[in-house]
């Protein structure tokens, strides 16, 4: 493209409000349009970023080539797929939809029309992770904490597809295989639905993943830990820290390895500055997306599954 790539933001809530700022700053970006049922918010937001406000989602096709769709997750499938079916590539925010039902549809609309779907699993773009990533490579055991303290947002769908759903990303981006059994427990204690769960996951090459998620902490912890055959990885997302132990063989036989421990700081970054340039980059050269549907809809799969066993259970 030789002319700016417009682009839209539809929901502008706490992190809605973000995208139409990151897009705005962005070189060779033009933020068309705000789209909120809230008009007054819209504006708000719209007006010092020299946005147009408009009051339908519908009305941005052939107005915009990109737009980043932060509604309610109950919404997603339905903004998302009449823009994908206008002609107008899509960021989604997590979770891609509120059903595997819904996620294949939006791939289809996608492949269809030839649009980008992009999935706003955030946590691939941190800085740690991906330090994290050039280490990691034939993980056994992971065991991930994303832990919070309770806000009024996202509670629309249970904390697995709220929180956990990031981790459930992330942890089958780095093992690559079929997970095969699944184990988990939660409870609601704030919300009708399950504000803190855990799931033991069993993949199809032996590794097993322990992941715990709660909504209703008194602290914020997000880490991931990562044992393979020749390290030990720490990842704390928040402060940015990576923390690698490699085992070294001894210098003389018989005697015992050594633990070589080095830390990184990965420094601060801007991860959803960093996933949105990877969304205009993807509708620019209309290559792969960095999180595409298909990832996206494996998370909402695997999150769906551990819910079922938390039913089943509770049956």
């Amino acid at each position: 493209m030789t002319k700016p790539v417009r682009a839209a933001v539809v929901g502008v809530g706490h992190l809605g409000r973000f995208h139409a700022e990151k897009y705005a700053a962005l070189p060779d970006v033009e933020l068309v349009g705000i789209v909120d049922s809230d008009r007054a918010r819209a504006e708000e937001i719209a007006t010092p970023l020299g946005a147009r406000v408009f009051d339908d989602h519908r009305a941005l096709m052939g107005v915009v080539d990109c737009a980043s769709v932060a509604v309610p997750t109950h919404a997603h499938a339905a903004v998302a797929g009449d823009l994908l079916a206008g002609g107008v590539d899509v960021l989604v925010e997590k979770p891609l939809a509120s059903t595997r039902a819904e996620g294949a549809m939006l791939i289809g609309l996608a492949d269809a029309g030839k649009r980008i779907l992009q999935v706003g699993h955030l946590e691939r773009f941190n800085p740690a992770l991906k330090l994290a990533a050039a280490v990691v490579t034939e993980p056994r055991f992971l065991e991930c904490h994303r832990l919070a303290p309770f806000v009024d947002r996202g509670t629309d769908v249970d904390v697995i597809r709220d929180l956990m759903i990031h981790d459930l990303d992330v942890i089958q981006h780095f093992v690559g295989t079929e997970v095969v059994q699944v184990e988990s427990v939660g409870v609601p204690v704030l919300t009708p639905t399950v504000d803190i769960a855990n799931a033991r996951l069993r993949f199809a090459n032996g590794c097993i993943a322990n992941v715990t998620a709660s909504r209703v902490s008194l602290k914020r912890e997000r880490k991931l830990r990562v044992f393979q055959h020749d390290a030990y990885v720490s990842v704390d997302y928040d402060q940015r820290l990576v923390r690698i132990c490699r085992r070294v063989a001894p210098p003389r036989p018989g005697e015992l390895p050594e633990i070589t421990v080095h830390e990184h700081d990965a420094g601060e970054g801007d991860p959803l500055r960093d996933e949105i340039a990877a969304f205009v980059e993807a509708v620019t050269t209309r290559g792969a997306p960095v999180v595409g549907g298909a990832a996206g809809l494996r998370a909402l799969e695997l999150a769906e599954r551990i819910v079922g066993s938390l039913e089943g259970a509770a049956g």
